[in-house]
């Protein structure tokens, strides 16, 4: 019976259909991110693994992995860059994603932050449970308007697609960032391409929507937060570090910009130092796909890039 390792507790239904499929399922008895010597010795005796985004999934892992007679990593996220691509197709082993089915989800959740920053339902929520709210007042909790400004978004894929889609119900203009021209989602959003300067100094609300590369690594630093304007909100549900934490926090405290809205960070679980003391920014615990019904799609597309890999087809999600 060909064997399948998961790497922490997933949603019921994926060890169902992995033994509706025949396959013995052993999973990481922690709720915590699996440690290196463990996700070792269990890749060598899987014929798959399912990873999670927070599993280093690197070269000695991979290395161990085609040692034995794995067939595939199957991460159960949309992002893949915790596992060696690299060495995993040199060793010829399988690598796939869960991309699509948490489109919605993030982008729900990107529009939560962005609200919740505008008007400031966090701060107000907090200040209200400690008994200083005393009343209405002129003055009192002025947060920025949503509808009719300019929405920014770095990156033109799925999911700024369907933030883009949500931001027409409030009559925004959107402008986008991308190396290339995207002319189904211009059509789809009806965004208009700008550089990325123009783009940061343009709009009211800037939202984060690409992968972790060499390439956008700080891609916002302290330099482009200098140019945004002082009422902006920044918003990251994509990658942590695509964000210079260091020069937010700095760009937070000093009002530089209005606020921001995170659910991804650059030292995860860690928090930069001054991030969580600001009252201007929200703190999601990376929760963008957490909704029951994604987190099962998500369960039900791992367990088929498995199955595929596992009969000698090629998975339909392989990134590499």
């Amino acid at each position: 019976m060909k064997k399948v390792y998961i790497t922490r507790s997933m949603p019921k239904i994926t060890e169902q259909l992995l033994s509706a499929a025949g396959f013995a399922v052993k999973t990481f008895e922690h709720d915590r991110v699996i440690d290196k010597q463990t996700l070792l010795c269990e890749s060598v005796n899987a014929d798959a693994v399912i990873s999670m985004l927070s599993d280093k999934v690197d070269n000695d892992v991979i290395v161990a992995a085609s040692s034995g007679r794995c067939k595939i990593f199957a991460n159960y996220a949309v992002g893949y860059n915790n596992i060696d691509i690299v060495a995993a197709r040199e060793h010829s082993i399988y690598v796939t994603n869960t991309p699509g089915v948490l489109t919605d989800a993030t982008a729900d959740l990107t529009w939560a932050l962005l609200l919740d920053c505008a008007r400031r339902v966090t701060e107000g929520d907090k200040l209200t449970r400690c008994g200083e709210f005393t009343g209405w007042a002129p003055l009192f909790m002025r947060g920025v308007q949503v509808t009719g400004k300019t929405l920014g978004l770095i990156g033109a894929g799925r999911i700024a697609t369907a933030v883009a889609k949500r931001a027409c119900g409030f009559d925004m203009k959107i402008l986008y960032y991308a190396r290339e021209a995207k002319p189904d989602f211009e059509q789809a959003t009806g965004a208009t391409r700008v550089d990325l300067p123009a783009l940061l100094s343009q709009a009211d609300f800037v939202s984060l929507h690409i992968p972790l590369t060499p390439d956008t690594r700080y891609l916002i630093g302290e330099r482009e937060i200098a140019l945004m304007k002082p009422t902006a909100v920044l918003l990251n549900t994509a990658r942590g570090p695509v964000v210079d934490e260091q020069a937010l926090v700095e760009a937070l405290r000093s009002n530089r910009i209005f606020a921001a809205g995170f659910d991804v960070y650059e030292h995860e679980p860690a928090l930069t130092p001054g991030l969580a003391e600001l009252d201007n920014v929200v703190l999601a615990p990376h929760v963008g796909s957490a909704t029951f019904e994604t987190r099962d799609a998500m369960a039900r597309l791992v367990v088929d890039n498995v199955i595929s890999a596992l009969n000698g087809e090629v998975p339909q999600n392989l990134v590499w």
